[in-house]
């Protein structure tokens, strides 16, 4: 059945990396992305595939139109990802990026519980390998957190499928809800995918020290996946809304005074997950049209912005904000393609966040969360700040780096490719949204170019500008520096461990003495009976015969006696 091959061609193309050198390999990675979307082209959109295993009733494959959205997205973004990756020569890196896509793409097509939980799995584990690949002592401690984190995440939901079928409920992936304990696990396994406040800092940890390409592919599966599956498991659930909320505005705080500008991008990739996570909450038709549009737009501008970073790390080696700037002269292709990621963003219009971020504040607007409004307001103009200006200004508009010294030019072709792809689609989608909207879940009428939306959103792009830059004229804008700001990460990697050293430099001498009393108490007998058996032992010794005898007449005498 064609319908089950729907994950082969990306693991086919997983394979072919693994397998093929050269002109070849390129080939065939690249087309693994087209022959899957095709064949997820030609399915029948209400495709349902049920098997039975161990009395069980799964359904590997279920498409709808959000799970072919979602598909079509994950195929899109394997393709501009192995686009942006063809110059590399590690095929560890191409085979997970492949395999990482495929999991993805089998994970919002999963009809049910357990095979959703399967490609989890595989996310976790080919999603790592990204990290770990940058092969430094950083990404290797990073890598192993973010493992931690995905494992845990893997065990909620497997907890969660069991106490669910324990309350007699099947394995079909629908609605859940949050009436039961096992919804509110299976809630937490997917918000730590998601990103939520507090279960957010594997990301803000880990992308950062992935590689250069790697953090591509990173940005556009992870949280979409988490994203997807809150949007199936728990629409219209109201917490949901204040946990995006705090989600959109608390990253801001970080992002701006951070001085890694791929972390920068990974506070706004939460950020941007907020405003989705707030259109599930809201759960009309227009707020998950909104969130799941978010969810496409994001991976474009969002991955338009990892590329553009990445190929200032491949050019220069450098991430830092008070290493770079300047590099507008060296690298203006790059610099262009960032400031379309930024504008896009930023929801300007014309540019395809602001056809889907427009969707889901209308919403909020149109079902009474006015205050929820005035905060996503908020955190619109707070991405603005950290990810529209931040971002281009500090790498290639501040002052010019010393690293322009070292003869820095263009990334590789193939980088420039891919960016342009993204960009072309940020504009086109801004542009022309019909296209994305004929492909929501739910027919769509919203027009986002009205009078008031543009208008709207314009004044509030101004007067961001005009903020930081009477802030950075009056030096209060907080300056690069070259330091690293700890957020819920503090907990394990300083509290924690500080926590641990001081108890243990209190019990460590206690429990050595103790320790070497009870040594002490079990070995000496055994030394004390071992001794007499030694060489200058009493039972070792030389005995003359006369006096042995003697002994033996002795206790043979003694023994006549007892007997009589």
């Amino acid at each position: 059945m064609p319908e089950l091959l729907i994950t082969l061609p990306l693991f086919l193309g997983a394979i072919a990396a693994l397998v093929t050198r050269g002109r070849l390999r390129a080939v065939l990675m690249l087309a693994a992305p087209f022959v899957g979307a095709y064949l997820l082209w030609s399915l029948d959109p209400e495709t349902n595939v049920t098997t039975t295993l161990m009395g069980m009733e799964l359904t590997p494959v279920r498409l709808d139109r959000m799970a072919i959205l979602f598909g079509y997205l994950f195929h899109l973004a394997s393709l501009i990802g192995v686009i942006y990756s063809l110059h590399l020569k590690d095929t560890a890196q191409l085979v997970a990026s492949l395999s990482y896509a495929a999991c993805a793409v089998g994970a919002v097509c999963a009809g049910d519980l357990l095979t959703l939980f399967l490609y989890w799995e595989g996310l976790a584990v080919t999603s790592a390998i990204l990290i770990l690949a940058r092969r430094s002592c950083r990404s290797l401690g990073a890598g192993f957190r973010y493992l931690v984190y995905q494992a845990c995440s893997g065990m909620l939901l497997l907890a969660g499928i069991l106490l669910w079928m324990s309350q007699g409920n099947d394995l079909r992936f629908d609605y859940i809800g949050i009436e039961t304990v096992a919804g509110k696990v299976l809630m937490i396994a997917f918000g730590i995918k998601a990103c939520f406040t507090f279960l957010h800092s594997w990301l803000t940890d880990a992308y950062p020290e992935g590689t250069a390409t790697g953090t591509v592919f990173l940005s556009a599966f992870t949280t979409k996946v988490g994203v997807y599956a809150l949007a199936r498991g728990f629409p219209g659930e109201e917490v949901l809304v204040y946990i995006g909320l705090a989600m959109a505005c608390t990253p801001i705080f970080y992002a701006v005074v951070t001085n890694d500008l791929r972390r920068v991008l990974a506070y706004s990739l939460i950020n941007q997950i907020g405003f989705m996570v707030v259109g599930i909450g809201i759960g009309t038709e227009l707020a998950l049209n909104g969130a799941v549009a978010h969810a496409f737009n994001d991976v474009l501008f969002k991955g338009l912005l990892m590329m553009s970073m990445g190929a200032l790390l491949h050019v220069t080696g450098e991430m830092r904000g008070s290493h770079l700037g300047g590099f507008y002269k060296t690298m203006p292709k790059t610099a262009i393609l960032c400031m379309i990621g930024a504008a896009s963003i930023s929801a300007f219009p014309l540019f395809n966040g602001f056809v889907s971020k427009s969707m889901i504040m209308s919403a909020a607007i149109y079902e009474g969360y006015d205050w929820v409004w005035l905060g996503l307001a908020f955190a619109a103009a707070g991405v603005f700040h950290h990810a529209g200006i931040k971002i281009p200004f500090f790498a290639f508009f501040a002052e010019d780096s010393k690293l322009l010294r070292q003869g820095s030019q263009e990334p590789p072709r193939n980088m420039i490719i891919a960016m342009t792809i993204a960009a072309a689609l940020c504009i086109g989608i801004g542009c022309y949204p019909q296209a994305l909207y004929a492909l929501l879940p739910y027919t769509n009428n919203y027009n986002p170019y009205t009078s008031g939306h543009v208008l709207s959103q314009l004044q509030l792009l101004a007067f961001a500008s005009l903020a930081f830059l009477g802030l950075r004229m009056r030096g209060l804008y907080p300056e690069e520096k070259p330091s690293t700001h700890l957020d819920m990460e503090w907990t394990y990697r300083r509290l924690v461990p500080g926590i641990v050293g001081k108890v243990s430099r209190v019990v460590y001498p206690t429990w050595t003495r103790l320790r070497l009393r009870l040594w002490t108490a079990v070995t000496q007998p055994l030394l004390d009976k071992v001794s007499h058996h030694r060489s200058e032992g009493s039972l070792a010794r030389h005995r003359p015969t006369g006096s042995m005898a003697l002994w033996v007449a002795v206790l043979l005498v003694t023994c006549l006696l007892l007997f009589y």
